[in-house]
């Protein structure tokens, strides 16, 4: 009896080992799901009216995470880094059949962390980019996708140049865009249009001025993907500075708007975090009081999020209310974008003036 009682004990004790083998450890069913990368496309298209070299990522998880980054190593590439991502069968490296990129490679750092490196050609140095997460179409059979656009290298615009702004770097925000049309004018403005606009005639003055210029966006889109939390999407504008360590200063533009449709003029702010956000706004201010025409509304402490989040001496500025009639109908006028992105031009100029002293 006493060997039956032993024999039944013995086999109740492996049964009890083999189920706490089986199951998962804590740190396993902590784990996320893999993301695999199962689609590659790349081709010459026109985005938002200018020449790119799109190229698409297929991705396993909708809302993988990524963060993109400029490394600059005899020639400059452009770094999308996956964690919790494998290669899946894409090809380690793949030929670009374009001037401003060579090819792009695909590695698997270590387990579970994947790279993927657009390198650029000498041509490809000076363009600009920009990275977006694209749905998935069933229709075409495209899966969840992370797109890069590089853009070919600027026209300068007809404005011309400026001072003080050789050799620096800085980072342009232009506000909203995307799902986010921001506020929009009685006659149907929208505030992302203008930003956008004011943005790229800033950027070119600036870079025929010989400045080096990141744009957080330099299209029609969301920077951290459509219907995003506000604070994902400003947060992603940050990070775009954060990833350009060269940058020296975080510019961001807007446009104002009230319910009374009387309420007019500029402004400026600035989070006090370094002893020279401020002054940059000051700077600004004076420059598109003078030149704009618009009522000073003065120069303000505020805590906006990319204002208080970047690292760099930083302002954002409001170039008039567009929800005002007739600043609405300067704000959409080509000339009157080129005169504000000329003011804020000088206005830069004269930071980096000062700062070199």
């Amino acid at each position: 009896m006493q060997d039956q009682i032993k024999y039944v004990l013995r086999l109740c004790f492996r049964c009890l080992c083999g189920l706490l083998f089986a199951l998962p450890t804590a740190s396993a069913a902590r784990q996320l799901p893999v993301n695999e990368l199962n689609y590659f496309q790349a081709y010459e298209t026109t985005v938002d009216g200018r020449p790119a070299w799109h190229i698409e990522i297929g991705v396993s998880r909708a809302n993988a995470e990524y963060t993109l980054r400029e490394k600059t190593f005899l020639r400059k590439e452009l770094v999308l880094d996956l964690p919790n991502t494998v290669r899946g069968q894409l090809a380690a490296q793949i030929a670009q059949k374009s001037k401003y990129v060579s090819s792009v490679r695909i590695e698997e750092l270590e387990t579970r962390h994947t790279q993927v490196r657009v390198l650029l050609t000498q041509a490809g140095a000076d363009c600009t980019y920009q990275v977006t997460r694209l749905d998935p179409d069933r229709r075409a059979r495209r899966p969840s996708r992370i797109a890069i656009d590089v853009f070919e290298k600027p026209q300068a615009a007809s404005a011309g140049r400026v001072e003080g702004v050789a050799g620096h770097a800085l980072v342009l925000d232009a506000g909203h865009g995307g799902s986010d049309t921001g506020a929009v004018g009685p006659d149907g403005v929208t505030e992302a249009s203008v930003t956008l606009a004011v943005a790229r005639d800033l950027r070119d003055i600036l870079t025929n001025s010989g400045a080096r210029v990141v744009m957080t966006r330099d299209a029609d889109v969301d920077v951290y993907g459509p219907y995003a939390t506000d604070r994902q999407e400003l947060q992603a504008r940050v990070n775009v500075g954060a990833y350009a360590p060269e940058a020296e200063i975080f510019v961001s533009i807007h446009c104002n708007a009230f319910s009374n449709p009387g309420a007019h003029g500029m402004e400026t702010y600035y989070y006090p975090k370094t002893d020279r956000d401020e002054r940059l706004a000051e700077l600004l201010n004076e420059e598109l009081a003078a030149a704009g025409g618009r009522f000073n509304r003065g120069v303000k402490q505020a805590n906006f999020y990319v204002m208080k989040h970047s690292a760099m001496p930083a302002s954002l500025v409001e170039l008039a209310f567009i929800t005002n009639p007739e600043e609405e109908a300067l704000l959409a006028s080509d000339a009157y974008q080129r005169e504000l992105a000329l003011a804020l031009a000088k206005g830069i100029g004269r930071y980096f003036s000062e700062s070199a002293r």
